[in-house]
């Protein structure tokens, strides 16, 4: 009998272990699951009250389109933030590298591919230059980048003469208001390709996280409890098959989403798995110790100013093809909606701390807000108000959470 009882005991006692186990999980985690859950009640809310448009296939499909280039901007921004810094020129190089495709494009009519090509280098070229004042020369990033903001608002202005210039070829508009091509006829009011595409992303997504975890299991490494892993990926997963066939069922997916989902998974690799990627998170969580382990703390704040250069350019490009016109005022407060959103997402004002998937889901916090808001009648004015306030208690939430 006594044996039994004891028998009994250490199972008892494993009940509240595996509680306490959860719970310092979730602690430990609040950050990215607490942003995750704020989309989601953000969405419910939403939805409910915008009568079910919020979720209509033609709104999503917008909501994509208009914040395809703070999604790739936040992926930049993310890793100048996380490296101890800040870029208030995205915008302004927005607006001028619009301006340079209309110019080559328009008026000297070159091709678009070869535009693309040189806008890309010079977006490069121009976080270059921002960059090696702030890493080689130890100029504060926001004074940089302030001038910056200055300069291609001017630069803008000098191409453009003013004006606004368009409308571009059918080929670079396609680059934004493209959906992929459907590969199968007579599917109906589906379209079977993007929906197929979406259930392939899901799938990979699952056995990529299954494979991963398998090797910090075999390595003794997990931190995740089983139960969330599986929770959060098949939910996850399943949130991926209906957003597809919600998009499926009305033009199919953008190019644009192609883009940004190549993106988002080529920066979590390089953020997760890459010895650069360790470099950024080092340097911006303390930069003394990175250089005295040998890091070359000036080299990677400069790649994370060229990196950041170049997907501002690609978002310039994407928001001109989707206007099909280059303005003077393109880019104009993009930069507050970008640094907005790596903030929300999770990433700490004092650097060494952000995820990509953290930056993400700030953006379409924003997003989503701004659009629902937009649905439901609410004026930019109390617009800017909200957005204003949820920003602030993101990074009190943040600093909060550090003094604790």
């Amino acid at each position: 009998m006594e044996n039994n009882e004891m028998s009994k005991k250490p199972a008892l006692d494993a009940v509240p272990e595996v509680k306490r186990e959860y719970a310092g999980f979730l602690k430990n985690n609040m950050r990215e699951y607490g942003m995750l859950l704020s989309l989601v009640a953000i969405m419910a809310f939403f939805q409910v009250m915008t009568d079910g448009t919020l979720m209509q296939p033609l709104n999503l499909t917008n909501l994509v389109l208009q914040n395809s280039y703070v999604v790739i901007m936040a992926l930049g921004m993310l890793m100048v933030i996380v490296a101890g810094h800040i870029d208030l020129s995205v915008g302004s190089v927005v607006g001028f590298i619009g301006a340079l495709a209309a110019v080559l494009m328009v008026n000297y009519e070159m091709n678009f591919i070869l535009t693309t090509v040189i806008c890309l280098i010079a977006g490069a070229a121009i976080g270059a230059a921002q960059g090696y004042w702030v890493a080689f020369f130890r100029i504060p990033s926001f004074i940089v980048t302030l001038a910056g903001m200055l300069v291609f608002k001017g630069l803008t202005l000098a191409l453009l003469e003013g004006q606004s210039v368009g409308p571009f070829p059918r080929g670079f508009q396609l680059l934004s208001s493209g959906f992929i091509p459907e590969l199968f006829a007579d599917t109906g009011s589906v379209r079977l390709t993007s929906l197929l595409v979406g259930v392939a992303a899901a799938a990979i997504l699952l056995a990529v996280k299954v494979h991963g975890r398998s090797k910090q299991v075999k390595h003794g490494m997990e931190e995740e409890p089983a139960v969330f892993f599986l929770l959060k990926n098949i939910l996850f997963a399943a949130a991926i098959i209906a957003f597809s066939y919600l998009m499926a069922s009305y033009k199919g997916m953008p190019n644009v989403l192609i883009i940004m989902f190549a993106l988002m998974v080529i920066y979590t690799f390089v953020t997760n798995r890459t010895t650069i990627g360790r470099r950024v998170y080092a340097v911006g969580g303390n930069e003394k110790a990175a250089k005295l382990s040998g890091i070359k703390t000036e080299r990677v704040s400069f790649y994370t100013f060229v990196n950041m250069g170049m997907l501002a350019a690609l978002a310039g490009l994407i928001f001109a093809a989707r206007l099909n016109t280059a303005t003077p005022k393109a880019g104009t407060g993009f930069e507050l909606d970008v640094i907005a959103a790596c903030f929300i997402g999770g990433a700490s004002a004092s650097g060494g701390v952000g995820k990509v998937m953290g930056a993400v889901i700030g953006a379409f916090v924003m997003g989503v807000m701004n659009n629902g808001m937009s649905i439901m009648g609410i004026g930019i004015d109390y617009q800017q108000v909200i957005k204003g306030l949820v920003l602030l208690a993101a990074v009190f939430f943040d600093v909060y959470n550090k003094n604790k």
